[in-house]
This record gives structure tokens, sequence and C-alpha cells, in this order.
């Protein structure tokens, strides 16, 4: 966790084990300090993950995402897997450039090489590029740049449906891999594919609430207008927001590269995600399998488990009232019910 200078709380949140200690500091936070905003990271286990109780504590994380954060950026284990498998398969066929050094290894902040690579240090990068993308306004200058809190204003519509998908463009991992950038529409094109999602999604066959676009490097105003209306007619907006795009230009690059990308996008298509959720919660809770583990601690009742798995039902059927107006075009498009 830590304190954005534009006021902004952002917090990692695990959904499987930490999801407590997460949530938890979530809450203080609110408490605290309710004027500010919290934006979290929170990182969905796979379905081979091997924590059992996994389901649980995720969906009891869930509920207090839904009720107390302000935006969540939900990532998947097994996307993040795919995308470095995805990235060592292009850079043995040579796809990525002739510069990357097989044998890479971590660097550190002095720029120098520093241990072996850990398992887990490639899906790791991956986040940690999305983040720096993320807060690259707060620390560098640019011609147009966005605030954290704009992310909020702009994107979330409505309370609930707060869940933003990332996307990056270039995908790398590895910080001394200098791999040259795609071609800046190609780039922009990239972000919006299903390859480059950091959940298992398909953005484009889903419908748009809002997105932002978080551009570093020399890219111009006039670039990203040419790039959202090449791209706005294969993009499923919802009909009171058609025009729905916030945009940031921070002027200094990712090291080694020319431009990167970051797309957060407000879409239903994450609506799968947490009906995967849902059915394995149901397969545990439906013989009350392991509940024991958590009803000895003070505090924990199995009420607790009815009502996030409720608050999640009513979540996924907030994207399923919005998918179906897809196609729809209606001047006045009927309202969610919203409670206050």
């Amino acid at each position: 966790m830590y304190a954005c200078g534009e006021a902004v709380f952002s917090v990692f949140c695990p959904l499987g084990t930490g999801s407590g200690l997460g949530t938890f500091v979530l809450n203080v936070l609110e408490d605290e300090f309710p004027e500010v905003y919290r934006i979290v990271t929170s990182v969905y286990p796979s379905a081979e993950d091997d924590v059992i109780t996994s389901p649980y504590n995720s969906v009891l994380a869930m509920r207090e995402l839904t009720e107390h954060a302000d935006c969540v950026l939900p990532i998947e284990n097994q996307s993040l897997v795919d995308i470095v498998n995805k990235i060592k398969h292009m850079s043995h066929s040579g796809k990525l450039g002739a510069e990357i050094k097989q044998s890479s290894t971590i660097i550190s902040g002095q720029g120098g090489v520093k241990g072996q690579e850990k398992p887990f240090d490639a899906m790791n990068n991956i986040v940690a590029n999305m983040l720096l993308n993320l807060t690259s306004s707060a620390r560098f200058e640019g011609s147009l740049n966005m605030d954290l809190n704009e992310i909020t204003m702009n994107l979330v519509p409505f309370p609930n449906l707060h869940y933003l998908v990332s996307s990056l463009s270039p995908l790398y991992t590895l910080a001394d891999v200098n791999v040259p950038s795609r071609r800046l529409d190609q780039m922009f094109s990239d972000a919006f594919s299903k390859d480059h999602q950091l959940i298992h999604s398909d953005p484009k066959h889903s419908l748009y609430l809002a997105c932002a676009l978080i551009v570093r490097g020399d890219v111009q105003v006039s670039d990203l207008r040419r790039n959202i209306e090449r791209l706005k007619p294969s993009l499923p907006f919802v009909s009171w927001n058609q025009e729905g795009w916030k945009t940031g230009l921070c002027s200094v690059p990712p090291v080694g590269h020319s431009h990167s990308l970051l797309a957060l996008a407000n879409n239903t298509c994450v609506k799968p995600t947490f009906i995967e959720l849902k059915d394995r919660f149901m397969k545990l809770y439906k013989k009350r399998a392991h509940l024991h583990h958590y009803l000895h601690v003070d505090g924990m009742e199995q009420s607790c488990f009815s009502e996030a798995f409720s608050s999640l039902s009513s979540l996924i059927e907030e994207y399923n009232q919005l998918d179906a107006t897809k196609g729809l075009l209606m001047t006045d498009a009927q309202r969610l019910n919203i409670a206050v």
C-alpha cells in the first residue's frame, strides 16, 4: 500500500492468502480518510490454485472490494502465466528483436545485475510495469498528465461497477531487455486484443462503459485522437457514453522503449471471471466444506459467507443488465437500480 502525491491510496490486495489483511487495511483507510480515493490492485487466484479454500477467501474479499474500494484493477494469475509464456515464445523465435538476452536477469534500481531470476519475478514484473505506467503522471512531466483521481471520476459511472480491465503494450518482463517498441498504431491495436489483457477476457466482444489510455513517450495528442477514431467502430460502447474516453500523455517513456500504453477499460468482460469465482465458491459452500476453519475465528459467522455470495451475485446481475443493452441504440437508456 502506498499514498500517491495526488491524495490517492493505492492498495495491493491479493484475493487468496492475505486477502483478509488487505481488505482490513482498505476498511481502515476508508474510516480514517473517507474523502481520499482508494484504488486497489487485486490478483485473482487461478482455478489450479493449490489453496483449496481460495474461493472462500476470494468471495469474502470481493464483497469488501465492491463496498469499500473506489476502483479495482483485477489481475489473474493465469493471465500473467500466459503472457510470460507468450513473451518467452516470441523471444525464442526472435520476433521481439535481436537485442534480447536469453539468460537475462532482473536488474536492481542502480541498473546492475542482481542475482538470478526467481520463478515469479517475470509475473511480478508485468504487474510492476502496469503500476509504473499507472503512476507515471504523478512522477514525470507530460503535455496531458492524468491524475489518478480522474480515473475513478471518469471511468466509474456506477458505484459498484468499478472493476477496470488493464492491458499493456508492448509486453515485456525483464528490465535489462532492450525490446524495440511496436509501431505506434500497432501498439494501440494490441492494447485492445485479448492477448494483452491482464485477465482472461476479450473486451472487443463485450460492452464498454468507459476507457482510459495512458501513453508514455514521444506521442502527440493527434496520434491519440487518430487511433481512438480508428478503433471506435470496433469497440462497442454503451449508448449513453459513446465518447467515454479519458487520455493521458506522459513525456517520459519506460527504460528501453520509445513509447508504451496502458489501457484501463470499464468493460463487462470482467463478468466471466466473477461467474467462475462464484461457481468455484459454490462447489465448496453447498457442502459446507472447510467452513469450520473460519467459524472458530471471533466475529466470523456463516452469514458472512451467504452475504458475500449475495453481494457477488448482485454484482454479476448488474453486469447482466448492462450486457442486455448491447447493440441497442437508445436516447435514454434505462438506469440501473443503484442502492444509495
